[in-house]
């Protein structure tokens, strides 16, 4: 028996440090307005999922089918306000790789101030096993 990680788990780790970023424009369809709010700002939501992109650049191709990330938990302050028209700027860093588990630091800028601060954690998961529990949830 051998105490090497698999490939796919050296590779992951190969990546601590490694950050991304990702750069958007806030549009109306971004708003809090679509979320049931009544003001022209980057709806919550919509800058949770944007980290989450943000973070799986930083993993780019070091996962590959069968296997994929799914998210399992954010832990994030959403600071300030962001109107429409702004551009935000999401950085992740991949801060920790725990057996399966992918812990990021993420981060959200406008061309104010930062508007985002917190953690983000993703789960290697297969994705047939995924697609199967999946199917047996909705009933197909």
């Amino acid at each position: 028996m051998t105490s090497e990680k698999s490939a796919p788990a050296a590779a992951l780790d190969a990546l601590v440090g490694r950050s991304a970023t990702l750069t958007h424009t806030v549009s109306p369809t971004d708003s809090a307005r679509n979320w049931g709010n009544d003001i022209d700002v980057l709806a919550t939501p919509v800058l949770l999922w944007l980290s989450e992109i943000a973070a799986m650049k930083v993993i780019g191709e070091a996962v590959t089918h069968p296997s994929m990330t799914v998210g399992l938990r954010h832990d994030s302050q959403h600071l300030a306000p962001t109107p429409t028209g702004d551009t935000v700027v999401l950085t992740a860093e991949l801060t920790e790789v725990a057996g399966r588990r992918l812990v990021f630091e993420v981060t959200g800028r406008d061309s104010e101030t930062t508007v985002l601060r917190g953690r983000h954690e993703r789960a290697v998961i297969d994705q047939p096993a995924f697609l199967e529990r999946l199917a047996r949830h909705s009933g197909g």
